[in-house]
């Protein structure tokens, strides 16, 4: 059998048990990371994918980009806007600081990085993934505004940390630009990036409405539609130097606040294809990035991957909570759940098609171990723990009462498949 038959049989397999699993504390990307262990290089060698094929960097950016446009659609804009001070804290103070502290540890544990090179590991690192934890930012035990602040961060941070990883590795090459310069860059990027994130959610939303409304669009293809749609914010904003990322984003919650209400089940195709690819995507992680890394990885990079998850991660969410009159028990929920997957992936590929891969190996093996254990550690707590803070939530005052959803909240495939 072939490797990639044997990939669609797995995965029809897979299918075949999701929701027996989903009752398990076993997780869709554990499984597919442990299947691509199995089949790569420490297992029975079964496919063979070069990382640096430029097809493996369009198949991960593609699924970030669909996985965040179509997350957004469900992010109630109004919600988001009278607490916005959570996602604003983890985005601006707690993103920078997470930078800083993970760049600190990674230059003091490994020398060798250098500067440049620690950074360029900390800013890869960086960006958060509800993927891992959705069943956190979909239980409605939990409190709208905490799961819309890790869907806003996690749909954000990436995008924000994309010029900074560009200057890192100027940094790390000798091509180092001025702070005015990234300065510039990264409001640029952004700046463009909701431009066209807001223009084409909003036309496309409108369309697909009017289209459809009028009898010229099919159910099927206004299903279609949505990735499509997801894919053009990212293609007509990237050529222009803003980032597709955020641009996708934006666009998915421009685009939910048009359909949202009157179509709420038109995200189904969008949500079982990004599930399908998302799931492929940690497979191929487990193929091509975590399996040669196995027998390189020593105690010091798994310690550097526990820190990296936990000290620099939750010290600057604490951090950047202070003043907001956040509780303990929220501060310490929002920061460890900060899972690290898709966008940190997609980051090491950057990182191959920028940097020489074999002179950057200790650069891709903390990246590789650190999403390993996020895919294992987030996967085994984000139901329990979810569950537990929701209970904890319920038990108080009144403003945190008043804080929880009382109308339905349709969980998406991604949940109910494990």
């Amino acid at each position: 059998m072939t490797g990639p038959l044997l990939i669609v049989v797995f995965i029809v397999a897979y299918a075949l048990v999701s929701k027996a699993l989903a009752k398990t504390p076993i997780t869709g990307p554990m499984v597919f990371v442990a299947f691509g262990l199995l089949i790569g290089p420490i297992g029975f060698s079964l496919v063979d994918v070069d990382l640096e094929t430029e097809v493996i960097q369009i198949i991960l950016e593609g699924t970030l980009v669909v996985v965040l446009f179509t997350d957004a659609t469900v992010i109630d804009i109004n919600t988001v806007r009278r607490s916005l001070q959570l996602p604003s804290r983890l985005l601006s103070i707690g993103l920078v600081l997470t930078i800083v502290t993970g760049t600190v540890v990674a230059e003091a544990m490994f020398g060798s990085l250098g500067f440049w090179g620690a950074a360029v590991v900390a800013i890869a690192l960086a960006p958060t993934d509800a993927a891992l934890g959705q069943a956190v930012v979909t239980n409605p035990r939990v409190p709208a505004p905490i799961r819309q602040a890790l869907s806003v961060e996690s749909g954000l941070n990436d995008g924000i940390a994309v010029p900074l990883l560009s200057v890192a590795i100027a940094g790390t090459i000798g091509e180092m630009s001025t702070g005015t310069d990234v300065i510039t860059l990264m409001l640029r990027e952004i700046g463009i990036a909701v431009i066209v994130g807001v223009v084409v959610g909003l036309v496309g939303g409108f369309l697909v409405s009017a289209c459809y409304d009028r009898g010229w669009m099919s159910e099927t293809w206004q299903q279609v539609a949505v990735p499509l749609i997801a894919l053009m914010c990212f293609g007509l904003s990237d050529p222009i130097d803003g980032s597709g990322f955020i641009a996708a984003f934006v666009g998915g919650i421009a685009f939910g606040a048009v359909v949202r209400r009157r179509y709420p089940e038109l995200t189904e195709f969008s949500e079982a294809v990004s599930y399908l690819f998302t799931m492929l995507s940690f497979l191929l992680f487990g193929v091509l990035i975590l399996s040669p890394a196995i027998e390189r990885i020593t105690w010091q990079l798994i310690l550097y991957g526990v820190l990296s998850l936990t000290v620099v991660r939750m010290i600057p969410v604490a951090i950047s909570m202070l003043g907001s009159g956040t509780k303990a028990v929220t501060v310490g929920f929002l920061g460890w759940f900060g899972p690290r997957g898709l966008a940190s992936l997609v980051f090491a590929g950057t990182i191959i098609a920028e940097l020489d891969p074999v002179e950057n190996q200790l650069t891709l093996d903390l990246i590789a171990t650190t999403v390993g254990l996020s895919v294992l550690l987030h996967g085994l707590t984000a139901w329990p723990l979810s569950h537990r803070y929701g209970t904890w939530a319920a038990r108080q005052d009144e403003d945190m009462v008043e804080m929880m959803d009382t109308e339905p909240v349709r969980v998406r495939m991604r949940v109910t498949e494990g």
